[in-house]
Order: C-alpha cells, then structure tokens, then sequence
C-alpha cells in the first residue's frame, strides 16, 4: 500500500511557527515518526511526503499521485484548506481516498479557520490530535482501503 503525506503553506516551519499551537517540533521529524509509527501498524505501506507552499505544486504532486498509483493521501493543505477550490478540484479529480489532518483543532480557532473547502473531497478530516492527526488520519484510509 502506497501513501501520500502532503503538507500545505508554512508546514515547513513546523517548531518555529507558534510553538505554543503546532508544538516545538519540526517536519523533519514528523515525517520520520510517522514512518516509524506506520511501519509498526503495517510494514508493507511505504509512505512518501511532500511539502510545498505553493498551490500549484500541491496540485502538481495530487496529479502525480494519479500516475504514481497512491493508494490513499493524507493531506494537511494548511491554509488552503479554507479557500483552495483548486486543490479540492484536484482531489476530485484524481479519485483518490483523502483524510484531511490538522495538527490544531481549526474548530476551536478563528471563524475563518473552522470552514474547509476541501471537506467536500476527503472521507474525514482529523483535527487537534497534534501530530497525532496524521497517525489517525493514516489509520482511517487503512480501514478504508481496506473494505
């Protein structure tokens, strides 16, 4: 099984931005734990990560996912999560299962950060979990893939 770990607009900046919010540590390491920890759910899903602060790119790699036969993606799309009918387009488009994760519980924040766009193409959204988040948003697309 093949997955997809997409991180949006300023999710490179993990540790730096309001650490108080998405907590001290970096991407870097986030993507290694999660490998780690879905490696222990299952050592047969390899899981590749991309990271881009421009939309187009974001939509480039949802493209990509298509040829590269993705089983599933778990998308962080940050703050074009309440705006991008862009990449909620590619998400469509592609025909591949989507969980959306937030580190943040966006539902518990501003009134502009609690509307997602892209919740129309995704079978869930994960929020507040901290990284967390992803793992569950990991074991969701497991469960179904797996029907």
């Amino acid at each position: 099984m093949k997955l997809l770990i997409i991180n949006g607009p300023n999710l490179n900046f993990l540790g730096i931005r309001e650490p108080s919010i998405y907590g001290d540590k970096n991407l870097e390491t986030l993507i290694q734990w999660i490998k780690a920890e879905t490696a222990q759910l299952d050592p047969s899903i390899h899981i590749e990560d991309f990271q881009s602060n421009y939309e187009g790119a974001i939509i480039d790699r949802l493209q990509q996912a298509y040829y590269d036969k993705v089983d599933g993606v778990v998308i962080n799309p940050g703050a074009f999560t309440h705006y991008s009918y862009a990449i909620l387009d590619a998400i469509h488009s592609v025909h591949i299962p989507t969980v959306e994760v937030h580190i943040s519980d966006i539902h518990a924040r501003e009134p502009f950060r609690q509307i997602s766009v892209t919740k129309h193409a995704r079978i869930q959204q994960v929020s507040g979990l901290g990284f967390n988040s992803y793992l569950e948003g990991i074991k969701v697309l497991m469960k179904h893939l797996k029907k």
